[in-house]
């Protein structure tokens, strides 16, 4: 993946994004060892980029799965001085960011990262990245109800995309009914509104997968570094080349 000079620059902390478009401007700038004068200049993360003679320091994409417990807050810092995700990345070498958001009392698998197109790529509703729950409602949903989620249900926003819906079981001793969901859109609490539209609120809620990547092998509050391949996949799923 190729970004514009002046963004690498200012991300390798040597300046702001316009001074560091001056540099360029000045002729400071080498890639490969050879001077760039032009803003619209792209370079990947391989190149050998000097200013005024000296190496900058790029920082390193990193792509995690993390293990959300509930009540976490999927954001960097909270006012209500609740947990964040900030409290489980702070022993990290890069900074990294949640890519999209799991509500504070739903758990599950999210992806961290400091790969800013890979995040916009993996979010965007036209690219359809799947994203699968175990859901637990009250009581014992019938197939009728469940139907109606495949299809698609009518909310404030619109109506939803058919999903696909697998059954799992009727807990007895919880009363409680567990299917999965899967869903390629990404509106707020979406899953939780469904399950409202249908008469069947939302008693737990952890997402399971999402792409190709699952929670096996990975416990509450726990994260792992991606392999190669995952990444790859990735970024095939936001249509991202290189």
């Amino acid at each position: 993946m190729e970004e514009r000079l002046q963004k690498v620059l200012a991300a390798a902390g040597v300046a702001s994004r316009r001074e560091a478009e001056k540099y360029i401007l000045d002729g400071r700038v080498k890639v490969n060892g050879k001077t760039v004068k032009e803003l619209g200049t792209k370079v990947g993360e391989k190149c050998f980029i000097t200013v005024d003679g000296k190496p900058i320091k790029r920082e390193r994409k990193a792509y995690y799965l993390f293990y959300k417990p509930r009540g976490v807050v999927t954001t960097m810092s909270d006012p209500q001085g609740r947990r964040t995700i900030a409290d489980y990345v702070k022993d990290l070498p890069q900074r990294v960011f949640p890519v999209g958001r799991l509500d504070y009392n739903t758990e599950g698998l999210l992806l961290l990262t400091n790969d800013g197109a890979l995040a916009q790529g993996l979010m965007h509703p036209s690219h359809e990245v799947n994203k699968t729950y175990r859901v637990g409602v009250p009581g014992i949903v019938p197939q009728e109800k469940l139907d109606m989620l495949r299809i698609g249900v009518k909310l404030d926003d619109g109506m939803t995309a058919p999903a696909v819906v697998t059954l799992l079981e009727y807990d007895h001793a919880r009363n409680m009914t567990l299917f999965d969901i899967t869903i390629h859109e990404g509106r707020n609490r979406q899953i939780r509104r469904m399950c409202d539209y249908i008469g069947f609120p939302v008693r737990n809620l952890k997402r399971i997968k999402f792409g190709t990547l699952s929670l096996k092998g990975l416990s509450k509050g726990k994260m792992r570094e991606l392999d190669d391949a995952e990444v790859e996949n990735l970024k095939k799923a936001a249509l991202i080349n290189g």
